[in-house]
């Protein structure tokens, strides 16, 4: 792509705002000439901003050090400034859809890390691989908005990512029941064991609200697009257990599932040559944060593990392992994904890319 598109950070200071920043330093596309946060970080430069939180295990690009923080609330600033925006801010629901709305109104495409929109049926919630078709939704949504550039997308949750596109390409062989459990690394709340000592050889057995997400986003991103509004599909039923875990980056999930009665199912040596050549639109169209291949399989009965796989294609391929026959449902196997690459930032850079491809960013 020749263009080069002019990008900001909404939320910029925290830890997914941080990711962003280091996925932007050396991007194809995308320029960053934005930093947003809260008005206490509005006026400082980012390192300022930031201080002693920086929670990348790199460190922080010498081209935002001294870059002026602005004040997220102040749209029309922000948004004159850019072509589009990530939003990585930590508010409450009711006040991100309402400054997400802003910035949209504003003329300003949102491309979202946050949960607040993933349910409002004209706001796509896209994997790149697997829905890549819900973006047409953007459509019906400026003509709510009455906008002819802003829009909202979302990328779905972080937990997803490490299942979902597993049972992807198996779906349309009939599986209709699906029980997930997500152990999840402490990324995902923000968090790394300096900030949060606690979970030191410690599980907590409950995450807010993680479970519901789990269960429901995925029936979206299954749905189908029915005139102005994404509609879920009915097709499948999840359940899902999600547990935080010491660990401080990569989302693993055990996975059982079953295939509807009367239909054919698929061998083990058959579902790993479907999961081994799948590909999706972005691999269509060589988005450059897209893995060559999406889903890798594993042999070996210890794989995939977090230390080992959860940079695989630079944190954006997912790792499948430990398939085999189940006594009470079809098939069980493990999972896993890099949380805050392919789970959140740099899901939301690969949907970004996605839709400058696809001509929504002009």
């Amino acid at each position: 792509m020749d263009k080069q598109y002019k990008v900001g950070v909404v939320g910029a200071t925290g830890m997914v705002g941080q990711r962003f920043v280091t996925l932007l330093e050396n991007h194809p596309w995308f320029k960053l000439t934005t930093l947003a946060a809260s008005g206490r970080s509005a006026g400082k430069t980012y390192a300022e901003a930031v201080g002693s939180r920086w929670a990348m295990t790199t460190p922080m690009p010498e081209s935002v050090k001294k870059m002026v923080v602005l004040d997220a609330a102040k749209v029309e600033e922000v948004a004159s400034q850019v072509d589009f925006i990530f939003c990585a801010v930590d508010m409450k629901k009711d006040e991100i859809r309402d400054l997400e709305d802003r910035y949209a109104k504003a003329e300003c495409p949102i491309v979202s890390n946050n949960s607040a929109h993933r349910f409002t049926d004209d706001v796509p919630m896209v994997i790149p691989e697997i829905n890549a078709d819900h973006i047409k939704i953007i459509d019906a949504q400026r003509k709510r908005l009455g906008t002819k550039r802003g829009f909202v997308a979302v990328k779905s949750n972080c937990s997803l990512q490490s299942y979902v596109p597993a049972i992807h390409p198996l779906k349309a062989l009939g599986v209709d029941k699906v029980l997930a459990c997500t152990y999840q690394a402490i990324s995902g709340a923000g968090k790394t064991f300096k900030t949060w000592p606690e979970m030191v050889d410690n599980v907590i057995p409950y995450i807010g609200g993680e479970e519901e997400k789990s269960e429901q986003e995925p029936l979206k991103i299954w749905g189908k697009i029915e005139g102005d509004k994404i509609v879920k599909t009915d097709d499948i039923s999840i359940t899902s257990q999600c547990i935080r875990v010491p660990v401080s980056d990569g989302h693993t999930a055990a996975v059982f599932m079953s295939f509807k009665d009367g239909v054919k199912k698929p061998t083990v040596e058959e579902i790993i040559d479907i999961w081994s050549n799948y590909s999706g639109r972005a691999q269509e169209l060589d988005l450059p944060s897209a893995p060559k291949h999406f889903l890798h399989y594993f042999t070996e009965p210890d794989r995939p593990q977090i230390k080992s796989e959860r940079n695989l294609e630079n944190g954006m391929a997912v790792s499948v392992g430990r398939l085999r026959p189940d006594t009470q449902y079809d098939y069980k196997f493990v999972c896993m994904s890099h949380n805050t690459l392919r789970g959140a930032a740099g899901g939301a850079v690969l949907l970004a890319e996605l839709l400058c491809a696809e001509g929504y960013m002009d």
